[in-house]
């Protein structure tokens, strides 16, 4: 065995020993299927014992490993696999349909999330001189990558935290600094970078994309959402659609339809009213619009939805 197959060989057992530890990890503070915040600030590890059906979520900016399993996300109308050996960067809050596909008793599926801050990584990017590739203007604000040993290390020594919480205040920062670092320095750099430094176009659409949730409810007009972020509105729906694989009515009218069906869930509130909270005029273009993102009408939807639970 030469020189490079050598370290090779090495890097492949070092990498499937962490796995094995973040698999033991995440089975130890999951002891039935759901979702467990932790007491890392954050850091979130999840649990299934069954392949899901496709939910409709919202996204927000943070680093996702599948260490056991595998899931299928849509953005739009393009789809991403990943599972072990490979994490997912969101950069921006974004509506997605999420999908575990491999999961069983005897081997759940089994993930953690660690969210990021636009302005951890700003600051960092201020203190350091970190090369990037160079990459399209407007990168997806969601991707998929190889998972390297040097950052399952380091999300590894997160997770450790959890086994030594009078830790957590001092190594915290230092551990989550080192996973930014190494992300900022891998092939998907370019995601952070763009939302995270004034100026990029990529930082107005995350702009734009934090002015459509907080008034999603109120009627689109693009060439105030345009001057609200300093763009032309062509420039607008570009680099929106090329960031965020959508226009930005096609955003509003997800961000609207799925606070919809939250309010007739969690809240019980009637079609018609909950239509007319997002922002819905016309009780039948709601039920429309709702039908063909959820494939059911909205009664008939969470009625079903009810069930399941």
């Amino acid at each position: 065995m030469n020189a490079h197959a050598f370290l090779a060989a090495q890097e492949s057992d070092t990498a499937a020993r962490q796995q094995k530890e973040l698999v033991q990890f995440i089975e130890r503070f999951t002891s039935q299927d759901g979702a467990y915040e932790t007491d890392v600030p954050g850091l979130l590890v999840y649990r299934t014992s069954l392949p899901s059906e496709p939910l409709h979520c919202l996204y927000e900016p943070a680093l996702g490993l599948v260490v056991q399993g595998r899931k299928k996300v849509l953005l739009g109308e393009e789809t991403y696999f990943y599972g072990p050996s490979q994490f997912l960067i969101v950069s921006v809050d974004v509506p997605v349909i999420g999908q575990v596909l491999e999961a069983s008793p005897e081997v759940p599926f089994l993930s953690l999330r660690l969210s990021l801050d636009p302005k951890e990584i700003s600051a960092l990017l201020m203190e350091l001189d970190i090369s990037a590739p160079e990459l399209r203007p407007c990168p997806r604000c969601l991707a998929v990558n190889r998972l390297t040993t040097s950052l399952q290390d380091a999300v590894l020594r997160l997770l450790r935290l959890l086994d030594a919480p009078e830790d957590i205040p001092v190594l915290l920062p230092l551990v989550r600094r080192e996973i930014l670092y190494r992300l900022l320095r891998g092939e998907l750099g370019g995601q952070l970078r763009q939302i995270a430094s004034s100026g990029t176009q990529g930082h107005r659409i995350g702009r734009a994309v934090n002015w459509l949730r907080q008034n999603f409810h109120q009627p689109l007009q693009i060439e105030r959402l345009a001057n609200e972020v300093n763009m032309s509105t062509s420039a607008l729906h570009h680099h929106f659609k090329a960031m965020t694989a959508m226009s930005p009515l096609q955003f509003q009218k997800q961000l609207r339809l799925q606070e919809a069906r939250r309010l007739m869930l969690v809240e019980a509130l009637d079609a018609a009213s909950a239509g007319g909270r997002v922002g819905y005029e016309s009780p039948s273009q709601f039920s429309r619009e709702y039908s063909r993102l959820f494939g059911a009408p909205p009664v008939r939807d969470i009625a079903r939805l009810r069930q399941s639970a």
